[in-house]
């Protein structure tokens, strides 16, 4: 992404950044997003976690840019961090996966820590010391559905512990801390769910799986046992439903989406590449797959579009308390994830039928390849149809506007 476009504004408004806006976190991500892209091959030739690049999002100081000020973070607006998993995903989209994550369960501990001291504390901590934090939401025989937990939290007195059998915690062995659903106690039903949060000298973690993909190599998502320990404020008191409505669900389809409109942009800039390359090597004439260029830009800005209209629906519903549990609201970020990871299916496919062979190709500067095989974990990053067919009801009972304006 260039240095004078933005997908979102300093302001939290979904449009375009005016010439001298503040941009200071988009500056940080460009500066960040030069060393994710000089070792992006090789992080997903090795299957290996992005050091280069959380190194610096650490000195950059970007790590708490979600925590509020009084907490010693930057209160960075929703807008601004959607901005920067769009530089960050142009470069690298396993770091701006990494950071989207991240940033999920960064956002569900500032929105429901209830005060807890011991969790602001955490977040304190967070932002001084840049803690990286990972997710441990699937586990078992429960593939992708979250909503269901097998292992329980034990009380023993003040202390709590957990042993769980987590089939997936992307860039576990890498991060400073693990945000993690359980069951509420060992009578709680499987949808009983609590929020908890250890600290990495509390835990260990038991490698039970591999890490052998397509694409998004570089977010190191292995299955481990968990065996963790810690205090009684480390779970967090909000049930985990009333969590995952109201910040982990649209967090996640809202920032997810914003990595992979980076991941489509720096494809389609890619392809641009080639396209004026050629045409300018054979005397103006152009390539055969230039057509696709223009197909990969209409899908490119419809994907915009689709992601600062969920922006902006997300910030108007963010503002009432519960806002983002109103089934127009749900509706709208579901079909947002749906949507935008369809469309930067499309996007990345149409910049490889541009480039032709050189994209196909592994060995020239226009290869797509490690770009597709990323963007096709988008659909099945919980998979889509198990979002349409959890959708079902909730469009039976209601009604699209008959104005455009609504």
């Amino acid at each position: 992404m260039s240095a004078a476009v933005s997908i979102f504004s300093r302001d939290r408004r979904a449009r375009f950044s005016e010439p001298g806006e503040d941009r200071t976190f988009i500056l940080r991500a460009e500066t960040i997003a030069k060393i994710a892209g000089e070792h992006a091959a090789e992080v997903d030739e090795k299957s290996r976690f992005p050091h280069e690049s959380f190194a610096a999002l650490r000195e950059q100081k970007l790590l708490g840019m979600l925590i509020p000020m009084e907490l010693g973070g930057e209160g960075a607006p929703a807008a601004d961090v959607a901005d920067v998993f769009s530089v960050l995903g142009a470069a690298c989209p396993s770091t701006a996966m990494i950071f989207a994550m991240h940033h999920v369960k960064l956002a569900c501990l500032i929105r429901h820590h209830r005060n807890n001291p011991w969790q602001l504390d955490f977040l304190s901590k967070a932002a001084d010391k840049q803690l990286l934090l990972a997710s441990s939401t699937t586990e078992g025989m429960n593939g992708g559905n979250i909503r269901s937990s097998e292992a329980a939290i034990q009380l023993d007195g003040p202390k709590v512990r957990l042993t769980r059998d987590a089939s997936v915690i992307s860039y576990g062995a890498e991060a400073d801390a693990i945000v993690t659903t359980a069951r509420r106690g060992d009578s709680a039903a499987n949808s009983d769910q609590v929020l908890a949060v250890f600290e990495k000298e509390t835990y260990t973690l038991e490698r039970t799986q591999s890490w052998d993909t397509l694409g998004m190599r570089g977010t190191c998502s292995v299955g481990y046992m968990l065996r963790a320990e810690g205090v009684a404020d480390q779970v967090m008191s909000e049930p985990y439903d009333r969590i995952h409505t109201q910040t982990m669900a649209p967090y996640a389809h809202l920032f997810w989406s914003s990595a992979w409109c980076g991941v489509a942009t720096g494809a389609f800039s890619t392809a641009r590449g080639f396209v004026r390359a050629a045409s300018r090597n054979s005397g103006g004439r152009m390539p055969p797959g230039s057509q696709h260029l223009t197909k990969a830009r209409v899908s490119l800005e419809t994907l915009r579009a689709a992601v600062q209209a969920g922006l902006a629906n997300f910030e108007r519903h963010a503002r009432e308390p519960g806002g983002l549990t109103a089934m127009e609201a749900q509706l709208a970020l579901n079909f947002l994830k749906v949507e935008a990871s369809e469309l930067a299916v499309q996007t990345v496919t149409s910049a490889l039928r541009a480039c032709g062979l050189s994209g196909y190709r592994n060995d020239t500067e226009y290869s797509l390849g490690r770009s597709l095989r990323d963007i096709l974990s988008a659909p099945i990053m919980i998979h889509n149809d198990r979002i349409l067919a959890s959708a079902e009801a909730s469009v039976m009972m209601t009604a699209p506007p008959s104005a455009l304006s609504r």
